[in-house]
Formats: structure tokens, sequence, C-alpha cells
């Protein structure tokens, strides 16, 4: 199959440590990194959406606090993050603006993608930054995470992210063209596998060590971020970021590996509502919403007759007749208490109930399953 980053409609690129800073001053490479921009900026020109996932706060907040050339404390790590991330948000600030693109910065911990509240809200507001125009720029908030809690790579952050947002394609710049039957910088023999269908464990055979050097992934960590981003429905590539224009050269037919999963990112997070989720309470709907539903709109409160259960928001919910039979299952956008408040009520009424402005819907139809 003929891949193309054409063909995206929400890509995310993850940029490592060891391509955007230079190993030896601990700068930024700043050409790399406006070559890189101008390829984002052609993608946004086709009404594509781009994030970025970048690496490289350490790596470069360690030479301001003259920590080069030994292995950091897990508090020297979070220092130098605390310090390089600054000047890393700068330097895309300062890339991209030179195209007039707004950017937003991101930090994220492991349970912002897994606990759902903060899954939900995170979401929210890489959504809400996309519909802006801005690129978010997401990274490991190293300089809360511990060593037992945080990603320990951003080949993983990606593939979460890709996740999160339901993007369909997922592109992790590194130092190799791909996945190859074993590592080619030690056996001339390995083969280059240019498209993988399935993360078998013959395919997880084939990873190789870590890179030496800034960056904390390698190849094992990438088939991690290939069997979630697949699992997501998320067509991911591994493909040399070293050169100038890494995403054009993409386009125009460099070697890459594209791991290519069997449902579409809709299908998947589909599925994974109506059928993985412990549904917390249900939501009593009347017949003029049990039929908006069957024609694929979202739940209002106005359709709402009852509420029953203990839920938060972002936690999944039936939704029944009042006969009792379960016609749909989703992710409610209010917890059970406010749900009880507004149900009945217009979208428009629902800041003067509450006292605050949430979402219009009850459950938006991206996260509700007709059963």
């Amino acid at each position: 199959m003929s891949q193309s980053l054409a063909t995206s409609r929400r890509l995310i690129v993850k940029i490592g440590s060891a391509l955007l800073v230079d190993d030896e001053s601990g700068d930024v490479r700043r050409a790399w990194l406006q070559a890189v921009v101008e390829d984002i900026a052609h993608c946004r020109s086709r009404g594509q959406e781009v994030v970025v996932v970048s690496s490289g706060a350490v790596a470069v907040g360690r030479r301001y606090l003259n920590l080069i050339g030994r292995t950091l404390k897990l508090e020297e790590k979070q220092a130098a993050a605390a310090t390089g991330q600054i000047r890393l948000a700068h330097a895309y600030q300062e890339a991209l603006g030179k195209h007039g693109i707004p950017v937003a910065q991101i930090l994220l911990t492991p349970e912002d993608t897994e606990e759902r509240r903060r899954h939900l809200n995170a979401r929210a507001t890489i959504e809400q930054l996309l519909s802006l125009g801005a690129v978010p720029v997401i990274n490991e908030n190293d300089t809360v995470a511990t060593q037992e809690i945080r990603f320990g790579d951003n080949d993983r952050l990606a593939a979460r992210v890709a996740q999160m947002i339901s993007a369909d394609t997922l592109v992790l710049l590194s130092d190799i063209d791909g996945l190859y039957t074993a590592d080619p910088r030690r056996d001339k023999e390995a083969r280059h596998i240019p498209e993988v269908p399935e993360v078998t464990p013959e395919i997880e055979a084939m990873a190789g060590a870590a890179p030496a050097g800034y960056s904390s992934g390698g190849m094992v960590t990438k088939l991690v971020a290939a069997r979630i981003a697949m699992g997501a429905g998320c067509r991911m590539a591994i493909a040399k970021g070293e050169g100038l224009h890494p995403l054009k050269a993409i386009e125009d037919g460099a070697k890459v590996t594209w791991f290519l999963p069997t449902s579409e990112p809709r299908t998947a997070r589909k599925r994974w509502i109506g059928g993985t989720l412990n549904p917390m309470g249900v939501l009593i709907v009347d017949a003029g919403a049990a039929s908006a539903l069957a024609r694929g709109t979202s739940l209002l409160p106005a359709g709402i007759t009852a509420v029953e259960g203990t839920f938060e928001r972002g936690d999944a919910v039936l939704v029944k007749t009042a006969e009792g039979r379960e016609i749909a299952r989703g992710l409610s956008a209010y917890s059970s208490d406010d749900a009880r408040a507004i149900a009945g009520h217009k979208s428009t009424e629902i800041e003067t109930v509450l006292g605050y402005r949430g979402r219009d819907e009850m459950i938006h139809r991206d996260d509700l399953v007709v059963t």
C-alpha cells in the first residue's frame, strides 16, 4: 500500500532530542528546526492539523546548569527540564512565528492521558488549540514526573496523544529509516521492512537496543508506540529525520516503515467506548431524544428525563428509554449531580442552572455509540 502524508487529516510529528539538540553545544539545531517547520507549514496550507511532540528540554537545559558529561539524577533532570523548557518553547515560537503560525506549549504526565477526567481536559485543550489554528507543542512534564510514573520516552507519549485526539497519522522522526529484520548497524544482512500490518512477537524480536546519546528511545519503544497507535486506528511511520525537510522527504518517497491499523481512529474509539469501559450510571431519555440518537446526533440535556447512579465527568454511562431498553452508551460531559440539575433544560440554560458554561451536549456524538 502506498502511504502519503497528504492524505492525513490530523498529523502528529514526534521529534527526539538527538535530532533537535546538538550533543556537543547543547543548543537547538535551529536550521534543522526551521526546515521541519516549513514542512509543517506546508501541511497546514492544505488544511491538515498538526501537533508536535518534542523532546529536548533536558538536553537543552543541562548545558545551562553545567550538567554536561554525566548521567543525571532524577532531581537534576527535573531542574534541567525546567530550564530547558523555556528555551525550547522560544525556539518553536520563533520558528513557527516566521510563518504566522501560533504555537502553544502543553506539558503532560502519564496520568493526563490515562485518568479519564484529566484525559478529557487535555483533549479539550488540544482540540480547542487546533480549532483556533495553533500548533500544540507537547512534551512530558519532566519537572514533576517521578521515575516510577514517567513515560520515559516521547515515542509512547506521542502514541498516547494520537490515541487521545483521534489522530490518523503519527510520524516518529528518528536516526533510522524504519524497522529492519535486525540492527543494520551490526548486521549487514538486515532487511528493511516497508510495512507492518501487525506488531507480532516476530516483529518485536527485531527491535534492537536504544542508541547512545540523549535519546531514551530506540526501536523497542517505537514498537510499543506502534502498538498503541494501531490500536487507536492511527497509522504510524518511523522515518529518518536527520536531513533537512524530513516530512517532505517522506512525501517524496524516502524509505520509511509504515505500521498500518485495520480500522480508522473514529471506529477504534467507538469500539473502545462501546465494549471496554464499565458504565457508571444511566441516562433515561424521551422518545424524541431516542429518535435523534438513532440519526447520529449528540445527546442534549433537553431529552433527558432521569439520571441514575453516581458518576463524574468523563465516566461511561448507558442511555436507556423510559421502558428500560439500552439504546446507546457514551462518555458523559457532566457529573451525575450536574446532569440531574440540567436534565430537561435547553443547552442555552446550562450556564444559568449550573453557574458555569460547560458543553452544550450531555454526550457528544464523538463520545457516543448507538447500541
